[in-house]
């Protein structure tokens, strides 16, 4: 009876371990957020706040002026809006910058994003008209020029942040499609998915383009989520020339897809970490995670392991190398090297474990390779350690 009201009196929503390795788990929610954005949410949350007050005219004032200006700094852009997400950033750029004319878009973008929402349906509830260009493995630049006529209000680039194509395959780069944007007087919009702020190439990640990078190049708008690479909280951040973002700003459904004051705190504290490039890789839960040193990551499975067999005798604990992937629609095709301890218990199944440590509390979300349990250490943090040691010798006693 008593576990039972437990189980009413709990919440549904709780916190979870994630020892599967997928920095960005789109089931887990994605990015962690840092201590300091969550103490600047709950100093903003747990009173009254300045969201559209300007207090130093003494008037209404407007609510995206808390992180536009921050993000024109980071970005270089002219100007910036946040939504509530990214579905939501190119629906209403493209409600606002082409709704009943033709948008121009290469096939081989037309991306089906989670939970089956896809380009070509965001774009048809936008009230654009979609012009698919090219096949769906090469498109040229001629294929641009041949489609732009009087009823085309944009041309369309969709970055390929969660499938890689690869093969005969051809696009077009962004600089040449601002060009001809240029040339015809048409304006120039990149949906770069996931969204990344810091330069991936001294990694070895040489396929993600930064945000800066596009706003460098001349594309007149860039949508990009906001808790994925970026680190953030759920959001939809649009960066380009102030006359769109300003259309856009006035556009009737802003303020359907406008963020709140949590959203709102929780955005203006990371981007603060932005303002240090380096100190954000080392700051921002997500980024930490997935550029820290394979020694870190070993290290830390080692400290697991021995923790599991202390608690656990009679099971066995092994670090294996292994490797972790980004995650959440990010990066495909990267794997980062990684550590994990095995566990193979003798007393039940792999499966049994595993669906033990899931229902457990706390939860301890793993995955199952080769007959083993894997918990990968990437993901996991060094205050977690003994919570999962603890976790396995619960389920292994049942």
């Amino acid at each position: 009876m008593r576990r039972a009201i437990e189980r009413l009196l709990a919440f549904s929503l709780r916190p979870v371990i994630n020892a599967t390795g997928i920095v960005i788990h789109t089931n887990l929610g994605r990015s962690p957020l840092s201590r300091k954005v969550l103490e600047n949410v709950a100093a903003v949350g747990s009173g009254y706040s300045n969201v559209e007050y300007d207090l130093s005219a003494g008037k209404r004032g407007k609510r995206h002026i808390h992180v536009s200006r921050l993000l024109q700094q980071i970005t270089g852009a002219e100007d910036a809006l946040i939504v509530n997400n990214n579905a939501a950033a190119v629906l209403i750029c493209l409600s606002a910058m082409a709704q009943g004319k033709e948008v121009v878009v290469s096939r081989g973008e037309l991306v089906e994003i989670g939970g089956s929402f896809r380009i070509p349906d965001v774009m048809t509830a936008s009230g654009a008209v979609l012009h698919e260009i090219g096949t769906t493995n090469k498109t040229h630049l001629q294929d641009y020029v041949g489609a732009i006529n009087d009823s085309t209000a944009l041309l369309l680039k969709v970055h390929q942040s969660n499938y890689r194509m690869i093969g005969f395959t051809a696009d077009v780069d962004i600089r040449d499609l601002v060009s001809l944007g240029q040339r015809h007087g048409l304006p120039v919009m990149f949906d770069l998915g996931s969204g990344c702020l810091v330069d991936l190439k001294p990694y070895g990640i040489q396929h993600e383009p930064s945000v800066q990078d596009m706003v460098k190049a001349g594309v007149d708008l860039v949508t990009f989520s906001g808790d994925k690479l970026l680190g953030g909280p759920q959001g939809g951040i649009i960066v380009g020339r102030k006359q769109y973002i300003e259309q856009i700003r006035k556009n009737p459904l802003a303020r359907a897809v406008r963020i709140d004051k949590l959203t709102l705190a929780a955005f203006e504290s990371i981007f603060m970490e932005y303002l240090d490039p380096d100190g954000a890789k080392q700051n921002i839960p997500a980024l930490s995670m997935l550029l820290q040193s394979p020694r870190e990551i070993r290290a830390r499975a080692r400290r697991l392991a021995s923790a599991v067999k202390r608690l656990c005798p009679g099971v066995t604990a092994d670090v294996v190398e292994d490797v972790s992937l980004a995650g959440g629609g990010s990066l495909p095709g990267v794997e980062f090297p990684t550590f994990a301890v095995a566990v193979k218990p003798s007393s039940l199944s792999v499966n049994e474990l595993e669906a033990r440590l899931r229902t457990g509390s706390p939860p301890v979300i793993a995955r199952i390779r080769e007959n083993a349990l894997l918990l990968d250490s990437r993901s996991l943090g060094d205050r977690e350690i003994t919570a999962v040691a603890e976790a396995v010798a619960a389920a292994v006693a049942g």
